[in-house]
């Protein structure tokens, strides 16, 4: 089916064209400055045009699958199609579902919501009822004895996109600061307790987290797989990161780390929440200060998936950053670094994702989101309704 838009402001790689866009068989045709004459072309109305988002990391998938702590929804079906409204919902055509592989204090939680996540994704790919491009990414905590057996498994999944380095043990990495692990869990350890548990959490990475890493860094460069580290917060866990050639940092917890992943040419992700809420939640160093520095290429949604375009929008109204800059961090950016060339960008020959946005009393909001040129339909909000 031919598209045409018209009368938008079409956000490309280069600048902002105002104009139109037509799409043949799912596939960006042509980008016309001007006016269309396009009889039955659609009319934005001067709303904006933007690339379909590409969301490397976000645990909404979890958080569908386990809605309140510890209460499991029964139909993981249902769960997964909530998903993927929510990401289309947020302009986001393409994501790489965050799965984590290994446990700390859920004792068999985290294997069984691997488990469901990973099943209910197969069936709704298998039935063709996903609006968006779902791909797969694994967090390994590589500092869990048993993170390879949960790995093995999935490594030559067809859709496996990225993998990424965790260990969240007390005293490593975010919690170098032990308090912070304790204020993040909130499980109301006593004293005791929770020197007990720190003692043995910390004996179980000496013993395992090296090799585990060595053996996850050499499957995934055997496979081409690209890897990212998480929580990067000394100069050492960025020298490890080269020397494992790791393409992405992802969330750094200090300048320091990011400042040194730029020197290295590794991609910096920062989350679309510490960008939105103006810092880090957790007390880490904040997106919109290493945007500042240049020392930020990619944007994730992280826990909030509307964050995206109000991240990106933040970026280019609060600190002047251009917008197709801004833009590219949440489509271009991401889909390069994963190697997935055909999206990310309105231009010729790319996929037709793309995503209608206006800025509503200063909040950027998704009205229509279309994936491979197919319109996923969520309501169009008339302009004076604005």
């Amino acid at each position: 089916m031919d598209i045409v838009i018209k009368n938008a402001r079409i956000v490309t790689r280069d600048g902002i064209v105002a104009g139109a866009v037509r799409v043949v068989d799912g596939i960006i045709a042509s980008v016309d400055p001007g006016p269309s004459m396009v009889a039955e072309a659609m009319d934005f109305d001067g709303d904006y045009l933007l690339p379909g988002f590409v969301e490397l990391h976000t645990d909404n998938l979890e958080q569908e699958l386990e809605p309140r702590p510890g209460v499991f929804w029964p139909d993981t079906l249902s769960s997964v199609l909530a998903h993927d409204a929510k990401m289309v919902g947020a302009g986001i055509t393409t994501v790489l579902d965050a799965v984590s592989l290994g446990e700390y204090h859920d004792g068999p939680k985290r294997t069984a919501i691997l488990d469901m996540s990973l099943r209910a994704l197969r069936k709704a790919r298998s039935a063709g009822v996903l609006k968006a491009d779902h791909k797969l990414h694994l967090r390994c905590e590589y500092s869990d004895p048993k993170v390879l057996d949960m790995f093995m498994p999935h490594l030559d999944d067809d859709v496996l996109m990225l993998v990424s380095l965790m260990d969240h043990t007390p005293g490593q990495r975010q919690f170098t600061d032990t308090d912070k692990y304790r204020q993040y869990y909130k499980k109301g350890w006593s004293d005791e307790e929770f020197a007990e548990i720190s003692d043995r959490l910390v004996a179980t990475q000496w013993a395992c987290a090296a090799e585990n890493r060595r053996a996850i860094v050499e499957l995934c460069r055997q496979r081409g797989i690209p890897l990212a580290s998480h929580d990067d917060t000394t100069a050492g866990h960025i020298e490890e990161a080269v020397r494992e050639n790791i393409a992405i940092s992802e969330f750094p917890t200090t300048r320091l780390a990011a400042e040194l992943a730029r020197k290295a040419g590794i991609s910096i992700v920062m989350g679309g929440p510490n960008v939105v809420r103006g810092g880090s939640h957790s007390g880490n160093v904040a997106a919109h200060d290493l945007a500042a520095e240049g020392l930020l290429d990619i944007l994730s949604s992280d826990y909030v998936p509307g964050s995206l375009v109000c991240a990106a929008f933040a970026l280019h109204r609060r600190q002047g950053i251009a917008l197709p800059e801004a833009v590219a961090m949440i489509s271009l950016n991401p889909a390069t670094v994963i190697g997935l060339g055909d999206r990310g960008e309105i231009a010729p020959g790319k996929r037709a994702d793309l995503v209608r946005v206006r800025e509503i009393e200063g909040v950027p909001a998704v009205l229509q989101t279309w994936a491979g040129g197919t319109a996923k339909p969520f309501g169009i909000m008339k302009k004076n309704a604005a």
